[in-house]
Protein backbone atom coordinates (compact mmCIF):
# COMPACT_ATOMS: atom_id res chain seq x y z
CA UNK A 1 0.00 0.00 0.00
CA UNK A 2 2.69 2.59 0.89
CA UNK A 3 4.67 1.83 -2.42
CA UNK A 4 1.23 2.22 -4.57
CA UNK A 5 0.54 5.43 -2.87
CA UNK A 6 4.14 6.72 -3.05
CA UNK A 7 3.89 6.38 -6.86
CA UNK A 8 0.52 7.92 -7.32
CA UNK A 9 1.80 11.03 -4.98
CA UNK A 10 4.73 11.33 -7.21
CA UNK A 11 3.08 10.97 -10.72
CA UNK A 12 0.69 13.88 -9.15
CA UNK A 13 3.79 15.88 -8.63
CA UNK A 14 4.92 15.33 -11.87
CA UNK A 15 2.13 15.76 -13.93
CA UNK A 16 1.15 19.34 -11.94
CA UNK A 17 4.32 20.59 -12.63
CA UNK A 18 3.79 19.63 -16.50
CA UNK A 19 0.12 21.25 -16.75
CA UNK A 20 1.60 24.18 -14.28
CA UNK A 21 3.90 25.08 -17.37
CA UNK A 22 1.38 24.52 -19.72
CA UNK A 23 -0.80 27.07 -18.60
CA UNK A 24 1.65 29.45 -18.25
CA UNK A 25 3.59 29.19 -21.42
CA UNK A 26 0.02 28.85 -23.56
CA UNK A 27 -2.41 31.38 -21.65
CA UNK A 28 -4.68 28.72 -22.61
CA UNK A 29 -7.56 27.57 -20.38
CA UNK A 30 -8.92 23.97 -22.11
CA UNK A 31 -6.77 20.89 -21.77
CA UNK A 32 -7.27 17.77 -23.41
CA UNK A 33 -5.83 14.98 -22.42
CA UNK A 34 -4.44 11.16 -23.95
CA UNK A 35 -2.07 8.47 -23.43
CA UNK A 36 -2.23 5.57 -20.51
CA UNK A 37 -1.56 7.77 -18.05
CA UNK A 38 -4.59 10.09 -19.07
CA UNK A 39 -6.79 7.31 -16.89
CA UNK A 40 -5.41 8.46 -14.28
CA UNK A 41 -8.62 9.57 -12.66
CA UNK A 42 -7.07 10.70 -9.56
CA UNK A 43 -4.38 12.78 -11.12
CA UNK A 44 -7.24 14.50 -13.76
CA UNK A 45 -9.20 15.34 -10.53
CA UNK A 46 -6.35 17.06 -9.02
CA UNK A 47 -5.54 18.73 -12.53
CA UNK A 48 -9.07 20.36 -12.25
CA UNK A 49 -8.82 21.28 -8.62
CA UNK A 50 -5.56 22.97 -9.31
CA UNK A 51 -7.37 25.45 -11.04
CA UNK A 52 -4.59 26.31 -13.73
CA UNK A 53 -7.63 25.76 -16.80
CA UNK A 54 -11.29 25.82 -16.51
CA UNK A 55 -12.06 22.74 -18.99
CA UNK A 56 -10.36 19.50 -18.92
CA UNK A 57 -11.58 16.62 -21.48
CA UNK A 58 -9.71 13.12 -21.34
CA UNK A 59 -10.10 11.35 -24.16
CA UNK A 60 -11.98 7.75 -23.01
CA UNK A 61 -9.81 5.25 -25.17
CA UNK A 62 -6.34 7.02 -24.13
CA UNK A 63 -3.69 4.74 -24.82
CA UNK A 64 -2.76 2.00 -27.02
CA UNK A 65 -6.39 1.24 -28.39
CA UNK A 66 -7.27 5.19 -29.02
CA UNK A 67 -4.39 5.17 -31.77
CA UNK A 68 -7.67 3.47 -34.30
CA UNK A 69 -10.13 6.38 -33.04
CA UNK A 70 -6.90 9.18 -34.46
CA UNK A 71 -6.53 7.38 -37.32
CA UNK A 72 -10.11 7.14 -38.60
CA UNK A 73 -10.01 10.90 -37.91
CA UNK A 74 -7.18 11.95 -39.95
CA UNK A 75 -8.44 10.13 -42.64
CA UNK A 76 -12.06 11.68 -42.11
CA UNK A 77 -10.49 14.96 -42.22
CA UNK A 78 -7.32 14.63 -44.21
CA UNK A 79 -8.12 12.28 -46.92
CA UNK A 80 -12.08 12.81 -47.11
CA UNK A 81 -11.62 16.33 -46.66
CA UNK A 82 -14.39 16.47 -44.28
CA UNK A 83 -15.12 19.83 -42.94
CA UNK A 84 -14.41 19.91 -38.84
CA UNK A 85 -17.73 20.76 -36.64
CA UNK A 86 -16.82 21.63 -33.16
CA UNK A 87 -19.80 22.52 -30.70
CA UNK A 88 -18.38 22.79 -27.33
CA UNK A 89 -21.11 22.76 -25.96
CA UNK A 90 -22.36 19.17 -26.32
CA UNK A 91 -19.94 16.12 -26.31
CA UNK A 92 -19.06 15.06 -29.54
CA UNK A 93 -18.49 11.43 -28.99
CA UNK A 94 -21.77 11.34 -27.62
CA UNK A 95 -20.80 9.13 -24.80
CA UNK A 96 -18.33 6.77 -26.99
CA UNK A 97 -20.84 3.94 -27.60
CA UNK A 98 -19.60 2.78 -30.94
CA UNK A 99 -19.23 -1.01 -30.75
CA UNK A 100 -21.61 -3.53 -31.62
CA UNK A 101 -25.71 -3.80 -30.66
CA UNK A 102 -28.01 -6.50 -31.29
CA UNK A 103 -31.53 -5.94 -32.43
CA UNK A 104 -34.18 -7.63 -30.31
CA UNK A 105 -34.74 -10.49 -32.69
CA UNK A 106 -31.15 -11.77 -32.31
CA UNK A 107 -31.01 -11.37 -28.56
CA UNK A 108 -33.47 -13.46 -28.18
CA UNK A 109 -32.29 -16.32 -30.61
CA UNK A 110 -29.16 -16.24 -29.27
CA UNK A 111 -30.19 -16.43 -25.45
CA UNK A 112 -32.20 -19.66 -26.38
CA UNK A 113 -29.32 -21.33 -28.45
CA UNK A 114 -27.56 -21.16 -24.90
CA UNK A 115 -30.85 -22.26 -23.04
CA UNK A 116 -31.33 -18.99 -21.29
CA UNK A 117 -34.93 -18.69 -19.57
CA UNK A 118 -35.97 -15.30 -20.00
CA UNK A 119 -39.07 -12.95 -20.29
CA UNK A 120 -39.20 -10.05 -22.75
CA UNK A 121 -40.86 -7.25 -21.29
CA UNK A 122 -41.47 -3.56 -22.77
CA UNK A 123 -39.32 -0.82 -22.11
CA UNK A 124 -41.35 0.37 -18.94
CA UNK A 125 -41.74 -2.52 -17.95
CA UNK A 126 -38.13 -3.55 -17.98
CA UNK A 127 -37.27 -0.34 -16.15
CA UNK A 128 -39.22 -0.99 -13.84
CA UNK A 129 -38.12 -4.50 -12.78
CA UNK A 130 -34.68 -3.68 -12.92
CA UNK A 131 -34.92 -0.26 -10.73
CA UNK A 132 -36.91 -2.33 -8.09
CA UNK A 133 -34.13 -5.38 -8.43
CA UNK A 134 -31.44 -2.71 -7.48
CA UNK A 135 -33.50 -1.54 -4.87
CA UNK A 136 -33.80 -4.99 -2.76
CA UNK A 137 -29.88 -4.90 -2.79
CA UNK A 138 -29.75 -7.71 -5.89
CA UNK A 139 -26.84 -7.25 -8.18
CA UNK A 140 -28.05 -6.78 -11.94
CA UNK A 141 -26.31 -7.80 -15.11
CA UNK A 142 -27.28 -4.97 -17.45
CA UNK A 143 -26.46 -5.25 -21.48
CA UNK A 144 -27.43 -2.29 -23.64
CA UNK A 145 -27.60 -0.75 -26.58
CA UNK A 146 -24.20 -0.18 -28.65
CA UNK A 147 -20.98 -1.58 -26.42
CA UNK A 148 -18.90 1.64 -24.91
CA UNK A 149 -15.23 2.33 -26.74
CA UNK A 150 -12.85 2.09 -23.84
CA UNK A 151 -11.92 0.58 -20.87
CA UNK A 152 -14.90 1.93 -18.85
CA UNK A 153 -18.04 0.31 -18.75
CA UNK A 154 -20.71 3.50 -19.37
CA UNK A 155 -24.02 1.87 -18.71
CA UNK A 156 -24.36 -0.35 -21.69
CA UNK A 157 -22.02 -3.59 -20.29
CA UNK A 158 -22.33 -3.05 -16.50
CA UNK A 159 -23.10 -4.77 -13.24
CA UNK A 160 -25.16 -2.31 -10.80
CA UNK A 161 -26.24 -2.31 -7.35
CA UNK A 162 -27.21 -0.12 -4.82
CA UNK A 163 -24.98 2.34 -4.10
CA UNK A 164 -26.36 2.79 -0.01
CA UNK A 165 -25.76 -0.62 0.72
CA UNK A 166 -23.12 -1.57 3.07
CA UNK A 167 -22.07 -4.66 2.10
CA UNK A 168 -22.41 -4.42 -2.06
CA UNK A 169 -18.56 -3.41 -2.23
CA UNK A 170 -17.68 -6.92 -0.85
CA UNK A 171 -20.08 -8.73 -2.44
CA UNK A 172 -19.38 -7.54 -5.84
CA UNK A 173 -15.82 -8.02 -5.18
CA UNK A 174 -15.80 -11.59 -3.95
CA UNK A 175 -18.66 -13.07 -5.59
CA UNK A 176 -18.74 -11.11 -8.49
CA UNK A 177 -15.93 -9.21 -10.36
CA UNK A 178 -13.78 -12.92 -7.96
CA UNK A 179 -11.08 -10.17 -7.17
CA UNK A 180 -9.45 -8.63 -3.80
CA UNK A 181 -12.18 -6.91 -1.53
CA UNK A 182 -10.38 -3.31 -1.27
CA UNK A 183 -11.49 -2.17 -4.72
CA UNK A 184 -13.25 0.63 -5.07
CA UNK A 185 -16.27 0.85 -7.05
CA UNK A 186 -17.50 3.80 -9.32
CA UNK A 187 -21.07 5.80 -8.84
CA UNK A 188 -22.90 6.67 -11.60
CA UNK A 189 -25.27 9.75 -11.04
CA UNK A 190 -27.81 11.67 -12.65
CA UNK A 191 -26.25 14.59 -13.80
CA UNK A 192 -28.76 17.26 -12.97
CA UNK A 193 -28.36 15.69 -9.11
CA UNK A 194 -24.48 15.63 -9.27
CA UNK A 195 -23.39 18.38 -6.92
CA UNK A 196 -25.77 17.49 -4.69
CA UNK A 197 -23.74 14.22 -4.08
CA UNK A 198 -20.37 14.99 -5.19
CA UNK A 199 -17.79 18.12 -4.89
CA UNK A 200 -17.87 18.36 -8.53
CA UNK A 201 -19.37 20.54 -10.84
CA UNK A 202 -18.43 19.52 -14.44
CA UNK A 203 -19.72 16.52 -16.80
CA UNK A 204 -17.62 13.26 -15.94
CA UNK A 205 -18.91 10.88 -18.60
CA UNK A 206 -16.08 8.62 -19.27
CA UNK A 207 -15.57 7.73 -15.44
CA UNK A 208 -12.25 9.36 -15.56
CA UNK A 209 -12.36 12.24 -12.39
CA UNK A 210 -12.54 11.63 -8.95
CA UNK A 211 -14.11 14.01 -6.62
CA UNK A 212 -14.92 13.52 -2.75
CA UNK A 213 -18.38 13.00 -1.67
CA UNK A 214 -20.18 16.31 -0.34
CA UNK A 215 -19.75 17.06 3.03
CA UNK A 216 -23.31 16.48 3.63
CA UNK A 217 -23.78 12.93 2.62
CA UNK A 218 -20.66 12.12 4.41
CA UNK A 219 -20.90 10.22 8.00
CA UNK A 220 -18.11 10.90 10.82
CA UNK A 221 -15.90 8.03 12.05
CA UNK A 222 -16.17 6.98 15.55
CA UNK A 223 -12.44 7.41 17.43
CA UNK A 224 -12.23 3.26 17.42
CA UNK A 225 -12.74 3.38 13.55
CA UNK A 226 -9.93 5.76 13.08
CA UNK A 227 -7.51 3.92 14.83
CA UNK A 228 -8.40 0.98 12.39
CA UNK A 229 -5.71 0.70 9.59
CA UNK A 230 -6.13 -0.88 5.67
CA UNK A 231 -8.74 -3.37 4.95
CA UNK A 232 -10.68 -2.95 8.37
CA UNK A 233 -10.71 0.90 7.91
CA UNK A 234 -11.82 0.30 4.04
CA UNK A 235 -14.96 -1.44 5.58
CA UNK A 236 -15.89 1.20 7.51
CA UNK A 237 -19.00 3.12 5.86
CA UNK A 238 -18.00 6.89 5.00
CA UNK A 239 -21.21 8.25 3.64
CA UNK A 240 -24.76 8.16 2.63
CA UNK A 241 -23.58 5.93 -0.43
CA UNK A 242 -20.67 3.46 0.75
CA UNK A 243 -20.44 1.37 -1.78
CA UNK A 244 -18.75 3.99 -3.70
CA UNK A 245 -16.88 5.81 -1.43
CA UNK A 246 -13.58 5.42 -1.05
CA UNK A 247 -11.48 5.63 2.59
CA UNK A 248 -10.52 9.02 1.70
CA UNK A 249 -14.19 10.25 1.05
CA UNK A 250 -13.28 10.19 -2.85
CA UNK A 251 -15.33 8.65 -5.81
CA UNK A 252 -14.37 7.93 -9.55
CA UNK A 253 -17.48 9.82 -11.05
CA UNK A 254 -19.54 8.67 -13.95
CA UNK A 255 -22.13 11.59 -14.96
CA UNK A 256 -25.04 10.26 -16.81
CA UNK A 257 -27.06 12.50 -19.59
CA UNK A 258 -30.56 11.57 -21.00
CA UNK A 259 -29.03 12.76 -24.60
CA UNK A 260 -26.37 10.17 -24.50
CA UNK A 261 -27.49 6.98 -22.79
CA UNK A 262 -31.72 7.26 -22.22
CA UNK A 263 -31.92 3.73 -21.12
CA UNK A 264 -29.28 4.10 -18.42
CA UNK A 265 -30.60 7.63 -17.24
CA UNK A 266 -34.28 6.31 -17.56
CA UNK A 267 -33.26 3.11 -14.55
CA UNK A 268 -31.26 5.32 -12.25
CA UNK A 269 -34.28 7.97 -12.24
CA UNK A 270 -36.35 5.15 -11.67
CA UNK A 271 -34.63 4.01 -9.09
CA UNK A 272 -34.17 7.73 -7.45
CA UNK A 273 -38.46 7.63 -7.44
CA UNK A 274 -38.31 4.64 -5.38
CA UNK A 275 -35.13 5.27 -2.79
CA UNK A 276 -34.30 9.41 -3.33
CA UNK A 277 -30.79 8.12 -4.05
CA UNK A 278 -29.55 8.97 -8.00
CA UNK A 279 -26.64 7.13 -7.30
CA UNK A 280 -25.77 3.50 -8.08
CA UNK A 281 -22.81 0.65 -8.22
CA UNK A 282 -21.14 1.00 -11.86
CA UNK A 283 -18.72 -1.79 -12.58
CA UNK A 284 -17.72 -3.56 -15.96
CA UNK A 285 -19.66 -6.62 -17.22
CA UNK A 286 -16.78 -8.95 -17.27
CA UNK A 287 -15.02 -11.51 -14.32
CA UNK A 288 -11.31 -10.29 -13.27
CA UNK A 289 -9.02 -11.76 -16.32
CA UNK A 290 -11.76 -11.50 -18.77
CA UNK A 291 -12.63 -8.63 -21.52
CA UNK A 292 -15.69 -6.94 -20.76
CA UNK A 293 -18.63 -9.12 -22.26
CA UNK A 294 -19.15 -8.48 -25.93
CA UNK A 295 -22.52 -10.46 -27.39
CA UNK A 296 -25.51 -11.70 -24.93
CA UNK A 297 -24.08 -15.24 -25.22
CA UNK A 298 -20.96 -13.90 -23.10
CA UNK A 299 -23.49 -12.28 -20.71
CA UNK A 300 -25.03 -15.15 -20.22
CA UNK A 301 -21.92 -16.95 -19.57
CA UNK A 302 -20.75 -14.37 -16.86
CA UNK A 303 -24.20 -14.28 -15.61
CA UNK A 304 -24.13 -18.34 -15.22
CA UNK A 305 -20.52 -18.13 -13.79
CA UNK A 306 -21.14 -15.44 -10.90
CA UNK A 307 -23.70 -14.81 -8.17
CA UNK A 308 -25.20 -11.78 -10.51
CA UNK A 309 -29.04 -12.67 -9.69
CA UNK A 310 -30.83 -10.71 -12.07
CA UNK A 311 -29.95 -10.12 -16.07
CA UNK A 312 -31.36 -7.54 -18.58
CA UNK A 313 -29.98 -8.43 -22.22
CA UNK A 314 -31.96 -5.48 -24.08
CA UNK A 315 -35.55 -6.16 -23.41
CA UNK A 316 -34.70 -9.93 -22.13
CA UNK A 317 -34.70 -10.47 -18.65
CA UNK A 318 -33.39 -13.37 -16.71
CA UNK A 319 -33.92 -14.76 -12.91
CA UNK A 320 -30.90 -16.86 -11.86
CA UNK A 321 -32.91 -19.04 -10.11
CA UNK A 322 -34.93 -19.80 -13.40
CA UNK A 323 -32.11 -21.27 -15.09
CA UNK A 324 -31.08 -24.43 -15.73
CA UNK A 325 -28.60 -25.36 -13.13
CA UNK A 326 -26.11 -27.65 -15.70
CA UNK A 327 -25.46 -24.48 -17.31
CA UNK A 328 -23.50 -22.86 -14.10
CA UNK A 329 -19.80 -22.15 -14.54
CA UNK A 330 -16.98 -21.50 -12.26
CA UNK A 331 -15.09 -19.10 -12.20
CA UNK A 332 -13.55 -18.61 -9.48
CA UNK A 333 -10.00 -20.22 -9.85
CA UNK A 334 -10.47 -19.27 -13.60
CA UNK A 335 -7.58 -16.51 -13.59
CA UNK A 336 -4.52 -15.93 -11.15
CA UNK A 337 -5.39 -12.55 -8.83
CA UNK A 338 -3.81 -8.94 -10.89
Amino acid sequence: MDVAASIQRVLEQVVLRMTRSLAAETGMRNLCLAGGVALNCVVNGKILRDGCFERLWTQPASGDAGGSLGAALAAHYFYANQPRIVNPSSDAMRGAYLGPQFTRAETEQRLQAEGAVFTVLDDHCLIERCAAALEEGKTLGWFQGRMEFGPRALGARSILGDARSPAMQTVLNFKVKRRESFRPFAPSVLREDLTDWFELDVDSPYMLLVADVAESRRLEMTPEEQKLFGIARLKVPRSEIPAVTHVDYSARIQTVHQETNPRYHALISAFKRRTGCPVIVNTSFNVRGEPIVGSPEEAFRCFMGTEIEELAVGNCYLVKEDQNPALKRNYENACELD
